[in-house]
């Protein structure tokens, strides 16, 4: 069972239990609150920094353990380099919490720097990263080698000059935190576990926030003209179902903002089946639902001033007797027809129907799409940025700012008519892959074609949804990515 966070606020000046951390800069200088609290131990930290060569570089820390004069069990002193540099306090957080041992039930941390206290916002989230990093999914270990068992909770008091700000500012940071573990727990996990029902179950259970959510069946489906996603899930045992959520946090009658996520809650490839090593990971192909749903979530929670729309297409791609067949046309819910040509170009079908299903009904301010959807994403980009896609300059430029400030990064991608040519079907209206040369261009070309005019960003996330460099604010293979993106979008931009 993984270990359960408590984080309070106190007064910077508070009495330390466990352990106790502070930051010195690269000169060696504290803030003042923790001069105060090292005085009874005289020149400890003086000699200690000259014993371990310990600088207060940026990225460095001193560990001492039962030190000499004070009450905690052990003393870390974390180095932030020039502290007026210091800019990304989610990330400090993070480092922070992989400094603190494992066994330690309680750790104080004296937020203070030598240029004076750090501000509300930024002990939010030095609050949020250690969150973030404290994650582990480990329900199904039932066993563990002897040392390796965490304290089932553990107490975090961070000692601050405006308690009551930072409070406040944690309220926030804490629905968002909330969201994107909801949706590292969604992605990591098994299969078996979580399909295309149960998924929905569990997106319903954000009932209990306010969101309204509806899940439409097969039939529901059918009738409204959903073949393209349908013909994906049709050799699965497990029905597909779509999963719309409504959180009417703004102005009534306000035109809302629209999240779309695939969920293909397992990917064998379908009839064009997948090589077996590394299929396993296909687990993580709805990485773009999970990333919705924990955003709603964080709206949710924090009780945002926007009327939002998150809808996922909840999906299983199985390879039976009455699987979609390569040379199969279907007709998608907006009219168009597609021609199948491989089976494993799965997650744009689904798209493409609840894609053109939330611009008709909601007709909202803009529509931003998250998809595992192609290999050719990670060629491109590698593990560190999604690509972005897009038909409008300003959402392009505002998911560009908010990946900035959150660390959450995308890299805007070409789109053009050129490439049109290349998913022109002989036989329909547009074919689902236009082969091996720009995959994650010709992808998002598809999808276009089910938007029409509305505003439109498609984020592919095949290399940051999962399986991704561990960070200092991720040690799981899921890593959440797109919910502190897309909450900073609405926050910075769409909120009253």
């Amino acid at each position: 069972m993984a270990t359960r966070l408590r984080t309070g606020f106190a007064s910077i000046s508070a009495p330390a239990r466990g352990v106790l951390v502070i930051f010195a800069d690269d000169g060696l200088r504290l803030g003042s609150a923790a001069e105060g609290l090292l005085k009874p131990a005289g020149d400890l930290f003086a000699r200690a920094a000259a014993a371990d060569g310990f600088k207060g570089k940026n990225g460095t820390a001193l560990d001492i353990v039962a030190p000499r004069g004070l009450k905690a069990s052990r003393l870390i002193v974390v180095g932030v380099g020039k502290a007026s540099d210091l800019e990304d306090f989610v990330k400090l957080g993070g480092a922070v919490m992989g400094r603190i041992p494992k066994s330690a039930t309680e750790a104080t941390l004296v937020l203070d720097l030598p240029g004076g206290p750090i501000k509300p916002d930024e002990a939010a989230d030095i609050a949020m990263g250690m969150e973030l990093r404290a994650y582990a999914f480990d329900r199904y270990k039932t066993k563990r080698k002897e040392g390796e068992e965490p304290p089932p909770q553990r107490r975090l008091t961070f000692g601050v000059a405006n308690v009551q700000g930072a409070r406040k500012a944690w309220g926030d940071r804490a629905a968002v935190a909330a969201g994107t573990l909801l949706a590292r727990d969604l992605v990591n996990e098994p299969p078996n576990v979580l399909y295309p029902e149960e998924f929905a179950r569990r997106a319903a259970a954000l009932r209990k926030l306010g969101v309204a959510v509806e899940v439409l069946d097969e039939r529901a489906m059918k009738k409204l003209g959903m073949n393209a996603l349908l013909g994906v899930g049709q050799g699965s045992r497990r029905d597909s179902r779509l999963v719309v959520m409504r959180w009417n946090g703004g102005k009534s009658g306000t035109a809302p903002v629209a999240f779309v996520g695939k969920g293909v809650c397992f990917d064998t490839g379908g009839i064009s089946i997948k090589p077996a090593a590394n299929m396993e990971d296909m687990k993580g192909d709805m990485a773009g639902a999970g990333c919705v749903v924990g955003l709603m979530h964080a709206l949710a929670a924090r009780k945002a001033d926007v009327n939002a729309v998150g809808a996922i297409g909840l999906v299983e791609n199985m390879p039976d007797g009455n699987a979609q067949r390569p040379g199969d046309i279907v007709t998608s819910m907006s009219g168009q027809t597609i021609e199948i040509i491989n089976t494993d170009a799965e997650g744009r079908l689904v798209l493409a129907d609840v894609l053109w299903y939330v611009k008709s009904r909601f007709k909202p301010k803009f529509i931003v799409d998250l998809a595992t959807l192609t290999g050719a994403i990670v060629v491109s980009l590698g593990h560190e940025h999604a690509g972005l896609f897009s038909n409008d300059d300003r959402l392009s430029d505002r998911l560009a700012k908010a990946g900035a400030a959150t660390g959450e990064r995308v890299w805007r991608m070409p789109l053009g008519s050129e490439y049109d040519k290349l998913i022109d079907s002989k036989f329909a209206d547009v074919k689902n892959t236009g082969g091996r040369f720009g995959g994650a261009i010709t992808a998002a070309q598809f999808l276009q074609r089910f938007v029409d005019k509305t505003p439109w960003a498609h984020l592919d996330i095949a290399g940051t949804g999962f399986s991704s460099p561990q960070t200092d604010i991720n040690r799981s293979w899921a890593s959440g990515w797109g919910v502190r993106l897309l909450d900073r979008l609405v926050a910075d931009h769409y909120e009253r």
